[in-house]
């Protein structure tokens, strides 16, 4: 197909990650805890624009760096690394790029499928508002098969654009410091096509006690509802094709879960561009989402296709070589080059 529209648009704050795992327990105020293992590398809307363009997606990215070192790297990584279009993205002079360190936390209370346990964040973040909106980023939206966006409560003019121009919006939503969950936010599920929460917003934004009952109520707001599940793995239906899907987690031991829901949403829309049914598109996610927490960092955790053989290749579980065996006809010849992972540190700038 004779198509050079970008494949996933995607606008949204980028931040630099410095990521902190192997902690046993929450540091307290006086003491100094050593890590196990350290990450760096480009993050927020970043994680969903990697992991998008590991697929071989045509990923075009509007975002604001700074001019700062930290601005000067994740350019490199995102365009040159990665090759990413940063052609609607803008460099903010004097504007410094967000910092978050994220501590990756064992959870004593979860655990995965696998039964190791589940790891936990707090972050903590340095940053201003950035010189320029969404809306001024994005102007009026080239046409693109699809978008990727995180919803808030304001609603932003672009989203209305992109999506009477044809473009397939498959939204996300963030935790709500307020913990009101207004149900405002629901009326913008009329410009999408999918809407991919977590259980905890679903439910909460739904006023249901239950992911299935959740799910139930966001399928009669959008075509396409998923309701991921974490270790419990995920659920979606389609109501364009009548399909209803569950499918468990992936049993993987975590090291950090940061970024993992971009990297599950990415990969939801690299198979529903495939046009795959249903219960793959979920199989697909899980398995994206938990090669990726195995690795440092949201951004350049993102397995690919490149990950995805090197694990369909390595699988000798009959079970899972019975649940995933789609990927024999799935899995392109060419997947890529090996991809890189979050460094312990970048490259030093003399």
């Amino acid at each position: 197909m004779d198509d050079d529209r970008p494949e996933v648009l995607l606008t949204g704050l980028l931040f630099y990650d410095l990521v902190l795992t192997g902690l046993g327990k929450p540091p307290t105020p006086g003491e100094e805890i050593w890590t196990a293992g350290m990450g760096c590398g480009p993050g927020g809307i970043a994680n969903l624009a990697v992991a998008a363009s590991r697929f071989g997606l045509r990923t075009s990215l509007a975002t604001v760096f700074g001019d700062d070192f930290y601005g000067v790297h994740c350019q490199e990584v995102l365009a040159g690394q990665e090759g990413i279009d940063l052609a609607l993205s803008r460099v903010a002079d004097g504007w410094h790029t967000p910092v978050t360190v994220a501590l990756a936390l064992p959870h004593s209370r979860l655990r995965s499928s696998g039964g190791t346990p589940v790891h936990d964040r707090a972050l903590v973040t340095h940053g201003q508002e950035p010189p320029y909106s969404q809306d001024q980023l994005m102007g009026d939206p080239p046409e693109a098969r699809t978008a990727l966006v995180h919803l808030e409560a304001e609603p932003r003019a672009w989203l209305a654009k992109a999506a009477a121009g044809g473009t397939q919006i498959y939204a996300d939503v963030g935790w709500d410091p307020t913990q009101q969950w207004s149900t405002d936010l629901l009326e913008q599920l009329a410009l999408c096509h999918a809407f991919l929460p977590n259980e905890t917003e679903a439910m909460a934004y739904t006023r249901t006690d239950s992911a299935v009952a959740a799910l139930g109520t966001l399928a009669e707001l959008v075509p396409v509802a998923v309701v991921t599940r974490g270790a419990e793995g995920a659920l979606a239906v389609d109501q364009t094709t009548g399909e209803y899907a569950g499918v468990p987690a992936l049993a993987v031991d975590v090291l950090d879960a940061t970024g993992a829901g971009d990297v599950f949403g990415a990969s939801f829309v690299a198979a529903s561009l495939g046009g795959w049914p249903l219960e793959e598109r979920l199989l697909f996610a899980v398995l994206s989402a938990g090669l990726a927490v195995q690795h440092h960092g949201g951004a350049l955790a993102a397995p690919g296709w490149y990950g995805i053989d090197r694990w369909w290749r390595s699988v000798t579980d009959p079970e899972l070589k019975r649940t995933y065996g789609f990927l024999a006809d799935r899995i392109p010849a060419d997947v890529g080059p090996a991809v890189h992972y979050a460094p312990v540190t970048p490259p030093v700038r003399l």
